[in-house]
């Protein structure tokens, strides 16, 4: 038995050894060109497994194991590629399909895709949330014209649009409670928060921060509320607290950050896809992220 224990903590050890490096130093977790260079939303499943959109080729899934070697998960139908990806409450995963115009579902076991939900005024959603009663929130940008929509995906796929009056949305984010929704406009550089009620509509469209240089990309919560954002071309995540104030910056070896998302054995460890390096960083936090609490 205490054999069993002692293999049991080396392989905890050797797969997330990084929890124990010095807080915010980014470090390499894949390595470099394993994906493509829209490579993105990386999210875990509740077995802690690690997916992330675009390896190798445009159009896939792949599967990141603890010691950040990559595999093929599985490829999408022809004309879709994945920009985000969500789990909901019962494993289920969803991807944003910005070139499909879709929000596809995927059966974990069989890995049969589906289209979840479609429409015509999609321009191509972009990057997705969920919220405990599985409701999907999916910003749209619209990147030519400068401007976005936010939609809400009731549960069987039924769309409900939001806001169609919105920059160029990107990043979107719950707060811990889930009363809040958090959107990001990448041109524009500003970050907007909404209340949000118990049947997932939204009001109170208020200004949360805004900067004065380089672009916005995915976005999400630590378990005490803060707001993590990309900051695509300066290569750090801003940090952010409740009330819109920068707490830090946190640099990181790549520049094109493209998304983010909170895992390791104490939900302490961020772990970020890169764009330029086509592989992802990490570093360990000082707060895990929202729902490891």
């Amino acid at each position: 038995m205490f054999r069993i224990f002692i293999i049991a903590v080396f392989i905890c050890v050797q797969g997330y050894s990084q929890d124990f490096a010095g807080l915010f130093i980014a470090q390499d977790f894949t390595q470099e060109n394993v994906f493509t260079n829209n490579i993105e939303g990386p999210a875990f499943d509740k077995d802690g497994n690690l997916y992330v959109v675009n390896f190798q080729r445009d159009g896939t899934v792949g599967l990141v194991k603890p010691n950040g070697d990559v595999s093929l998960f599985l490829t999408l139908p022809e004309g879709s590629t994945a920009n985000s990806i969500q789990f909901d409450s019962k494993g289920k995963m969803y991807l944003a399909d910005f070139t499909g115009h879709n929000v596809l579902k995927v059966d974990m076991k069989s890995k049969k895709i589906s289209v979840y939900a479609h429409n015509d005024k999609f321009n191509q959603p972009n990057d997705i949330c969920i919220n405990k009663k599985d409701q999907i929130f999916a910003s749209d940008p619209n990147w030519k014209e400068s401007t976005g929509k936010l939609w809400r995906i009731d549960k069987g796929g039924k769309v409900v649009l939001l806001n169609d009056e919105m920059g160029t949305t990107n990043g979107i984010a719950l707060s811990p409670d889930e009363n809040i929704l958090y959107v990001n406009e990448s041109v524009q550089r500003k970050i907007w928060k909404f209340d949000l009620d118990e049947t997932g509509n939204i009001s109170n469209k208020t200004l949360f921060a805004e900067f004065s240089d380089f672009g916005f990309d995915g976005m999400k919560c630590d378990a005490d509320g803060n707001v993590y954002v990309t900051r695509h071309g300066k290569g750090t995540i801003a940090v952010l607290s409740p009330q819109g104030k920068l707490i830090r910056e946190v640099t990181l070896k790549g520049k094109k950050c493209s998304n983010l998302v909170f895992g390791g054995l104490n939900g302490k460890l961020v772990f970020v896809t890169l764009q330029d390096r086509k592989g992802i960083e990490r570093f360990r936090n000082d707060i895990a992220g929202k729902g490891w609490k």
